[in-house]
């Protein structure tokens, strides 16, 4: 079944933005972060002499997260490289780096965003090891100052990073407006072609 498929931006002028970032279990972009310490590889789950901070994504590109609300029903979201680019200078601007709760939760996490990159591999800027995070990835390294928050996610009771904010939707409609795309149309097409012709 094909779900509508709604793009989220945001205006800052029209108050539409990402607020916070929660501290969850089950986080809708499906990539958890990685908690590491002073002794071990980064890809590696590592508790030991413990920095207590985070590396991981707050928001992938293109990937469509379900959604369900009482006027729209079942539908798809999604997020594009230069929404989240623009998000993330706001989410900056606006000084909100401290803005992290637990489960989009008025209870803070206690804890803080030290570092901040957009992956670009053309710019040689590339996702951390262990994630396979895409171009256009928005990434975070957040400092937990919380001993009981840590243990929570030890244990795997947090696992990711979860945005929380406005944003505007916009139902998106098939349209080809990138050169890829109709290079791919144009080589299905001239497959398609050959088999025809192979069967006269």
């Amino acid at each position: 079944m094909n779900l509508p498929v709604y793009e989220l931006r945001i205006d800052e002028q029209k108050e539409a933005f990402v607020e916070a970032i929660a501290l969850v279990e089950n986080p809708a972009i499906e990539s958890n972060f990685i908690a590491f310490s002073e002794d071990k590889p980064l890809e590696q789950f590592s508790f030991s002499d413990e920095k207590m901070e985070l590396l991981g994504a707050a928001m992938i590109p293109n990937m469509k997260i379900y959604r369900n609300d009482a006027s729209k029903g079942d539908y798809e979201v999604v997020f594009s490289k230069e929404t989240i680019r623009q998000i993330a200078q706001v989410y900056f601007k606006k000084g909100f780096q401290a803005n992290l709760n637990l489960d989009h939760s008025s209870t803070t996490a206690n804890s803080y965003i030290f570092q901040s990159y957009i992956v670009d591999t053309e710019k040689g800027i590339s996702s951390p090891k262990g994630l396979n995070l895409p171009d256009g990835t928005w990434v975070i390294g957040v400092k937990v100052e919380d001993s009981s928050i840590w243990s929570d996610i030890k244990s795997g009771k947090r696992k990711g990073f979860s945005v929380e904010g406005v944003f505007e939707l916009f139902k998106q409609e098939f349209t080809i407006n990138h050169q890829s795309d109709l290079e791919e149309i144009y080589d299905l097409l001239q497959q398609v072609k050959r088999k025809m012709e192979g069967n006269i």
